[in-house]
C-alpha cells in the first residue's frame, strides 16, 4: 500500500483492523506481539493461525529486509489468544517514524491492549556475547524522528509521559519466566538509531557514555506509539554481536540472522511462557 493513501492516524488504523478482523477472527488478544530480525520463526509456534500479508492491508508496507515476513498473524500461543506482527517495516527503508510505527495503532484497535517488542541489537555493554537475552528496561531515542510529531491524533496526548515506557509488572512477569525455564536473561537500555549503516566504534564508545547496553534500528516510535495509547510494554533484544570496537570481527545482516536462528528455541520458550501468564 502506497503511504499516500493514509495519514496513519487514528482513523486509518481503525479502518485497517475492519479490513482484516473477519478474516482473522480475533479474540480478544491478550497482547500484541512484534517479531525483530532472525525472531520470526516464534510465529510457526501460533496454532489455530491465521496469516495476512501486510501487503494486503491499508496502510502496511511489504519488508524488504531479510528475517522479516511482512504477515499480522492470529492465533493461539502458550494458550492465549495473540496478535502477531511478523517483521517490520523501518524508517531506514525511507518510512517515516508515524508511518513505521502504524502497526502497532492496528494492534490497539483490534484490542491489543499489551505489546510485546523484540529485536536483534548490538552489544554495548562490554560484558555481553553474542546470543544473550536481553529485557529492555528503558530506551534511548536517537533516530531523530518522533511517530506523534504532527496534528494530535483523536485519542492521543500532546505530550505522554515516558516515564514508565517498559511495564515494570510485565517485566517481573519476564524475569520470573525466564528463571522458571532457566533461560538466562539480562536487563538494560536500548539505544534506537535511524541506520541503516551498524555504528562506528566511536559512536558505540558514545553509547555506553549515554547509559545504553544495547543499540539497534528499530522498536522505539513503536514504544512511544504503544505509551500513547496507553498499551503496556515488555521487550527484549537479542544481542547477536558485540558492538564495532568492542570486537574486531566486521559486522554483517547474515550474522544477526544466524544468531536468531541459534537463540530460536530459548526466546520462543521464553515468550510462550511468558504468554501463558498473562
Amino acid at each position: 500500500m502506497s503511504a499516500m493513501t493514509t495519514t496513519h492516524g487514528a482513523a486509518d488504523a481503525q479502518r485497517a483492523a475492519e479490513a482484516v478482523c473477519d478474516r482473522l477472527g480475533v479474540r480478544a488478544p491478550v497482547i500484541g506481539i512484534v517479531l525483530g530480525s532472525g525472531l520470526g520463526t516464534l510465529a510457526d509456534r501460533l496454532t489455530e493461525a491465521t496469516r495476512v500479508p501486510y501487503a494486503e492491508i491499508p496502510g502496511f508496507h511489504a519488508p524488504k529486509v531479510d528475517g522479516h515476513r511482512g504477515e499480522l498473524i492470529a492465533g493461539q500461543l502458550g494458550g492465549r489468544e495473540v496478535l502477531c506482527l511478523a517483521g517490520r517495516f523501518h524508517m531506514y527503508e525511507g518510512h517515516p517514524a508515524r508511518v513505521s510505527a502504524f502497526p502497532i495503532r492496528v494492534l490497539h484497535a483490534l484490542g491489543a491492549r499489551r505489546l510485546f517488542v523484540s529485536n536483534a541489537a548490538g552489544g554495548v555493554r562490554r560484558s555481553f556475547r553474542a546470543g544473550e537475552l536481553m529485557r529492555i528496561v528503558d530506551h534511548l531515542n536517537l533516530t531523530g524522528q518522533n511517530p506523534l510529531t504532527g496534528p494530535v491524533e483523536p485519542g492521543d496526548q500532546r505530550f505522554n509521559d515516558m516515564t514508565e515506557a517498559y511495564s515494570v509488572a510485565l517485566g517481573e512477569r519476564l524475569d520470573a519466566s525466564a528463571q522458571a525455564l532457566g533461560v538466562p536473561l539480562a536487563s538494560g537500555v536500548y539505544a534506537g538509531l535511524l541506520g541503516p549503516n551498524f555504528e562506528t566504534p566511536a559512536e558505540v564508545r558514545m553509547l555506553e557514555r549515554l547509559g545504553a547496553d544495547a543499540v539497534g534500528m528499530s522498536t522505539v516510535a513503536e514504544v512511544i506509539v504503544a505509551r500513547n495509547l496507553g498499551m503496556e510494554v515488555a521487550g527484549i533484544s537479542l544481542i547477536t554481536n558485540p558492538g564495532a570496537g568492542i570486537s574486531s570481527t566486521p559486522l554483517n545482516h547474515e550474522e544477526v540472522m544466524a544468531e536468531g536462528e541459534r537463540a530460536a528455541g530459548a526466546f520462543g520458550d521464553l515468550v510462550a511462557h511468558f504468554v501463558s501468564g498473562l
